[in-house]
């Protein structure tokens, strides 16, 4: 399979499809490493009530702003994204910190 185009550089649908599959390729593929680091996280952190950190989760979501802005994207619309994704990573956190204690 080709490389597949630029946004701006698709003139037909199907150039469109290949290249949004390729993007929610590279997202699992990105997915998978972070929820790499949340069992790395769980791996390291010593108690169980470390795992929910609201003061990283607002600095996560103010980096998160601050690059959406940059991007000219919809700041609102990613803020409901990660925290989403930052919901998800701390319950996937707590399972794993469970699971390698025997909780």
């Amino acid at each position: 399979m080709s490389e597949p185009l630029d946004p701006e550089d698709c003139t037909t649908m199907a150039q469109v499809r290949e290249g949004v599959d390729e993007v929610d390729r590279a997202i699992v593929d990105l997915l998978a490493l972070r929820f790499g680091y949340m069992e790395a996280a769980a791996r390291i952190k010593p108690k169980r009530n470390q795992v929910r950190d609201e003061a990283r989760k607002a600095d996560v979501l103010a980096k998160v702003d601050a690059a959406a802005d940059e991007a000219g994207l919809d700041r609102q619309l990613l803020a409901r994204l990660y925290e989403e994704l930052i919901e998800a990573s701390i319950a996937y956190e707590l399972d794993e910190f469970d699971r390698l204690r025997g909780g």
